[in-house]
């Protein structure tokens, strides 16, 4: 499995001709949430370039961390980029396998502030972190990140059995007893219900030596902000769709659900809301989990209403609401609070991560 030598081929293709040329050539604009996203009637896809792409090399060396990027299906064009901090111990660190939010619809895990975000985190937190680059709907919709994360997963099992020399700059560095899945917003949606599947494979198999990870060990679930949704409407979905402090509205979320659920799927599929009547039973979730929330995003309640049915179910569950921030702070806004709060947010990670 070789290393890039450049995420140049892995950056999105955006549109840059007028409104009026695509709409002309692609039909009427069926869905759009305005300055990411437009679907044509045709099913032509625009994604203008809010955030720039840079390469895996573009970080400040006071940071000690060395990144690249590894391809994990060709097929599929799924392919990670590493975040490995360069510890004077020799101590082999926990990996935290990480989905980048965007609604299951933009986003990328060369967007610059993703980059940034995680080179930071890996080096405060002192762990290894695989950013993943999945696939996006209304192109692919669900499942597929979700089979996404399963094959990324695999993949980094077989990694584990058969050294590959193109791996061994991070594998010898990889404590794969001690693996986290966790990501923002649909990135944390994603694990989540990447995490599901394998708790219930895990449930399924007669013994360990027959689970479908091992000798990969599930450790826990970082969820940050998770993109949930249902069709009754919670109080912070009403009284703050319009915040100026997040980065998520309730015109914008409604478009991402109808744009990444299955045709003819509402809110309450299992797959947006996990406590809907006939999702998976949250008790069959296996592994402690952590859930970041914000005080100002329209999911607040949606995901303490989460958090207490973990609880509820004997799930090991920590939450934190951090005051006076929004929806995603932590990648796209660059006030005081804001870079107080993510050094708050990173602290809590640590802690999950690298208990002393």
């Amino acid at each position: 499995m070789a290393a890039l030598a450049s995420s140049l081929s892995l950056s999105p293709q955006y549109r840059t001709r007028s409104k009026e040329y695509q709409q002309h050539h692609h039909g009427s604009i069926v869905e759009e949430i305005k300055g990411l996203i437009r679907v044509h009637k045709d099913g032509y896809i625009e994604r203008p370039q809010v955030v720039p792409c840079v390469s895996s090399s573009a970080l400040s060396p006071e940071l000690k961390v060395t990144s690249r990027d590894m391809v994990i299906d060709n097929v599929t064009n799924t392919w990670a980029r590493f975040y490995v901090p360069n510890l004077h111990h020799h101590s082999k660190i926990p990996l935290l396998v990480y989905f980048h939010g965007g609604g299951f619809c933009i986003g990328s895990a060369a967007w610059s502030c993703y980059h940034d975000f995680l080179a930071k985190l890996s080096a405060e937190v002192g762990c290894m972190i695989m950013s993943v680059n999945y696939r996006l709907a209304p192109e692919n919709p669900l499942p597929s990140p979700y089979d996404d994360g399963i094959k990324t997963l695999m993949w980094v099992k077989q990694q584990f059995l058969y050294q590959y020399n193109d791996s061994e700059w991070w594998t010898k560095k990889c404590n794969f007893s001690s693996v986290f899945l966790g990501g923002d917003s649909a990135g944390a949606n994603i694990a989540y219900n990447v995490a599901i599947r394998v708790s219930e494979s895990e449930s399924e198999s007669e013994s360990e030596s027959e689970s479908a990870l091992r000798p990969l060990n599930l450790k826990g679930l970082v969820l940050i902000q998770p993109f949930f949704g249902g069709e009754v409407r919670t109080a912070s979905e009403k009284s703050m769709a319009e915040s100026p402090g997040s980065a998520l509205n309730l015109a914008a979320s409604d478009a991402y659900w109808r744009l990444a659920l299955p045709c003819g799927a509402d809110r309450d599929h299992p797959w947006c809301n996990p406590i809907a009547k006939g999702a998976v039973k949250l008790k069959n979730l296996l592994v402690p989990t952590l859930v970041c929330i914000s005080e100002m995003d329209i999911l607040k309640d949606r995901n303490l209403e989460f958090c207490d049915a973990l609880a509820k179910e004997g799930i090991t569950v920590e939450y934190s609401v951090f005051k006076g921030v929004g929806h995603a702070f932590q990648i796209l806004s660059k006030s005081h609070i804001s870079k107080y709060t993510t050094h708050q947010m990173m602290s809590c990670l640590k802690s999950f991560i690298m208990p002393l």
